[in-house]
């Protein structure tokens, strides 16, 4: 489909990833319609430019509510969905049985809407995670995560990510539905406020205040600019690969500490403020991005970079009276 006669939904559209995907389309000027059951619009206003926003149309539904899906995407002509609508790990550890209607039946709900027009359908892009596998699922070879290791995952929003690939496997194999998961692994940059791997940012932001802060987790880490993220998404979402997919995301590999010292190069003394806990995340340090390759070229951006970017946006913020330390996520 020529990209001109593309319309894009994009569910989960106000959390961090959502508003960087939904200001990526607006910026190519691609219609697009940013499906979420939440209605505040701050980390979206946070990313965007006011004429970003005057290109997007908001749609409040739930994921969890296949007619409220099928009623966006007959209302507004859509021909692409990117499904990013989930609980981050916290949320689903405090929330089971919602976590799995989110999470797993939300995932059912957009590929089943998909199959009933996928006439006029892109692939089905979704978010996986490189949460759903544990540390001992590394290969002891090349000591990376593989693309296709065995996920063992060792909480129940993993359980819920890997429940969904084998969605996406289902829909291929019944429905010749064409779709592609992207895993992702400690994402940061402005609109990043909430789940297990924020902390990172949120030191970010406490620099720019000049407060103190402790990031949650120590070791190494591949850390994802939110912006790659997106624009990864897209790439994906305008491939004709065909099957059901998924691949992890590629980033920079790097110790806490090495992103606590691009903070400090970005906002000069602010290394003294930021203490680090000892023990890394429960997941493989190392992930094989190669197999991405076979969508096409996808951006890294360089993790001092990313920081830098990241600080100077909430500098600016800052400076204009609007960085707010709680809707930035930061704890009292």
């Amino acid at each position: 489909m020529p990209a001109g006669d593309q319309r894009y939904l994009v569910t989960g559209a106000l959390g961090c990833i959502g508003a960087w995907t939904v200001r990526a389309l607006a910026r190519r000027d691609v219609p697009v319609v940013a499906f979420d059951l939440a209605t505040n619009t701050r980390r979206l206003e946070l990313v965007a430019s006011p004429d970003d926003l005057r290109r997007v149309t908001l749609a409040t539904g739930d994921i969890t509510d296949l007619e409220s899906i099928e009623r966006a995407l007959d209302e507004h002509g859509i021909t692409n969905v990117i499904h990013l609508a989930a609980l981050q790990i916290p949320f689903c550890r405090a929330d089971p049985p919602l976590g799995a209607r989110v999470n797993v039946v939300g995932t059912v709900n957009v590929f089943e809407a998909v199959r009933r027009r996928a006439e006029r359908m892109g692939p089905v892009v979704y978010m996986g995670s490189i949460g759903m596998y544990a540390a001992s699922d590394v290969d002891p070879s090349s000591g990376r995560l593989e693309n296709d290791a065995v996920p063992h995952p060792t909480n129940l929003y993993g359980v819920y990510k890997l429940a969904n690939e084998g969605t996406a496997r289902v829909y291929w194999a019944e429905h010749g539905l064409s779709s592609i998961g992207l895993r992702p692994y400690t994402v940061y940059g402005p609109a990043r406020d909430q789940g297990l791997t924020s902390t990172p940012t949120k030191a970010i932001v406490a620099a720019i205040l000049g407060r103190p802060y402790t990031v949650t987790f120590g070791g190494r880490t591949v850390f994802q600019y939110a912006e790659d993220v997106a624009e990864t998404l897209l790439v994906a979402s305008r491939s004709k690969l065909a099957g059901a997919h998924a691949f992890h995301l590629g980033g920079s590999l790097a110790h806490v500490r090495e992103f606590v010292a691009a903070i400090d190069a970005a906002v000069p003394g602010a290394a003294a403020r930021i203490d680090v806990v000892e023990g890394g995340l429960p997941f493989p340090e190392d992930v094989a991005a190669e197999a991405i390759a076979v969508l096409g070229p996808v951006p890294v951006t360089a993790l001092q970079d990313g920081v830098a970017r990241s600080a100077a946006l909430f500098r600016a913020l800052h400076e204009r009276g609007a960085l707010v330390a709680e809707e930035q996520g930061l704890e009292a």
